[in-house]
């Protein structure tokens, strides 16, 4: 028994000394360690591993936010894409310098959206201030640009009306400048470009369809212009009242944002981020619904014939009348009611036979007449003299490239254009001295007696209408000028001539000899006397 406990005790105490071993050797782990190069071991990783570095990939910039475009420039954007870019492209089909000039307009009118677009940010500014006058130089250029390449082409070449028909009417780019009313503007200038425009259609009417094609989509430009400025500017372009300077709505379209550029894709191992979610969807138009077609109209002559045909039902529509609401039964009626007038009654306005004209009256003698006051103003793009006379001095014009001058009741006077204007018309102005130095289009003159005109540079038209004698002198860069005159007498034309450049007095025809041939058909000439 005794010898079974002490190998119970032996046992306990090995068992013990195995304990305190692994103690020991415990407590030998915990104590730091000598350091390595002076630097301290590394302790084992203890628990889950960490993720795998990610590499970094630089934030993207944030986009930035689109200006709102104004509805204004929105519906001259689609007016250029509908209009101007079919022009220019049947200007391409026909090529050379038709191709060339379209190019220059096309420039000229995505210039006039940008400053449509400064128009809605800027105040008006000054119309003499230099400011104003920068905004402009772009239109001048674009002008000049197109006048010029007509220029360069020779008259007797095919294509010289067409570039002709453009660059008379050019000055449409104006219309920004013109208040109040500029769609007037836009329809003078078409009027202007169907004078040579007509000669392109009467030309090529039977010959080939392309260039009847490209004038007709010329005109529908101005037509589409005119829509436009009805809708949106009937009283010409309003500015900002609210908005800031010239200069500064300058410098904000200059440094708008541009649209952001494409970033390149960063170099990783990991596949790439995934793709920011789409735009969301368009908002729910109403508007969109089919509409009803519109009703037949119910005017004119076939809806007349329509209820004749009816034959007794056409009086089913009709109301009976009592007596009580019979004018000539019932006086109180005739007291209490007036009849229209002819010119406030409904049915005179959509009534097809006007009245008969009243008969015309005649014009007091200049003795009786009333003196109005001269006037001399430049009202947006036109100038406008009236009603001097007998003046002893001068008067000068500073005209620009985009100014037409209107002349009219102007006796004994002289006036003095400098610069480069774009027409000029004389009306009803005897004894009236015109000295021009160059038009980019013509002088219309009409009833105006003893008319005296010198020309400095260059001109291409004149135009005479019932003048009764006029001295006309052209210098030596205008002798590519055409002369139509009609019902005039006494035209004489001055030339230069000879080594001296001494004037040459060559009067134009007055008698026209008509006669009929032997084929039939009537020719005419003009009559020359010898002697």
């Amino acid at each position: 028994m005794a010898t079974n406990n002490m190998h119970n005790l032996t046992t306990l105490i090995k068992r013990l000394e195995a304990a305190t071993s692994r103690l020991e050797d415990i407590a030998t782990s915990t104590v730091d360690l000598p350091r390595l190069n002076g630097a301290a071991p590394t302790p084992a990783p203890t628990g889950p591993l960490p993720a795998p570095p990610v590499s970094a990939q630089p934030p993207a910039p944030p986009k930035p936010i689109p200006e709102e475009v104004p509805e204004s420039v929105e519906e001259f954007d689609a007016f250029i894409d509908a209009s101007v870019k079919k022009y220019v492209t049947l200007s391409n089909d026909l090529g050379g310098s038709v191709a060339e000039q379209a190019s220059s307009v096309l420039r000229a009118f995505i210039g006039q959206r940008k400053f449509i677009l400064l128009t809605t940010k800027a105040k008006k500014p000054d119309l003499n201030s230099p400011a104003f006058m920068q905004l402009l130089k772009p239109l001048q250029e674009a002008i000049t640009s197109v006048v010029d390449i007509r220029e360069k082409e020779p008259r007797n070449s095919p294509i010289f009306n067409h570039l002709s028909a453009v660059s008379e009417s050019i000055t449409v780019l104006a219309w920004v400048t013109v208040d109040p009313k500029p769609n007037k503007h836009v329809e003078e200038c078409l009027g202007s470009s169907q004078f040579y425009g007509n000669r392109v259609l009467k030309e090529y009417k039977e010959k080939d369809a392309k260039h009847v094609a490209w004038i007709q989509s010329y005109y529908q430009l101005f037509r589409d212009l005119m829509e436009y400025i009805r809708n949106t500017f009937p009283q010409g372009i309003p500015w900002n009242p609210k908005g800031v300077s010239v200069e500064e709505a300058i410098k904000s379209i200059q440094s708008s944002p541009a649209p952001a550029a494409v970033q390149p894709k960063a170099a990783t191992g990991g596949p790439p981020p995934p793709p920011p979610p789409g735009p969301p969807p368009p908002p729910m138009k109403f508007d969109d619904a089919p509409k009803a077609p519109p009703a037949a109209d119910a005017g004119g002559l076939g809806a007349v014939f329509n209820e004749l045909n009816k034959g007794e039902a056409v009086t089913k529509g009709l109301r009976k009348v009592n007596a009580d609401q019979m004018t000539h039964k019932n006086p109180s009626l005739r007291a209490g009611a007036t009849v229209p007038t002819r010119s406030d009654s409904q049915s005179s306005v959509n009534s097809l036979r006007g009245k008969s004209p009243a008969p015309g009256k005649k014009p007091k003698p200049e003795s009786m007449r009333t003196k109005k006051p001269p006037v001399k103003k430049l009202d947006g793009n036109k100038w406008i003299i009236e009603n001097y006379d007998n003046e002893s001095q001068p008067i000068e014009i500073e005209a620009s490239i985009s100014h037409s001058i209107l002349i009219s009741r102007c006796s004994k006077t002289t006036i003095m254009v400098k610069g480069k204007a774009n027409a000029i018309s004389v009306d009803n102005s005897p004894r009236l001295s015109l000295i021009v130095e160059s038009l980019v289009s013509s002088i219309d003159v009409i009833k105006a007696s003893n008319f005296a005109l010198q020309v400095l540079g260059t001109l291409p038209t004149i135009l005479m209408d019932q003048v009764d004698g006029a001295q006309v002198y052209l210098g030596k860069d205008s002798m590519n000028t055409e002369v139509f005159s009609s019902k005039c007498s006494g035209i004489n034309l001055n030339i230069i001539e000879g080594e001296d450049e001494d004037y040459k007095e060559i009067a134009l025809p007055e008698q026209i000899r008509t006669y009929i041939g032997k084929n039939g058909k009537v020719a005419s000439e003009i009559v020359e006397h010898a002697g």
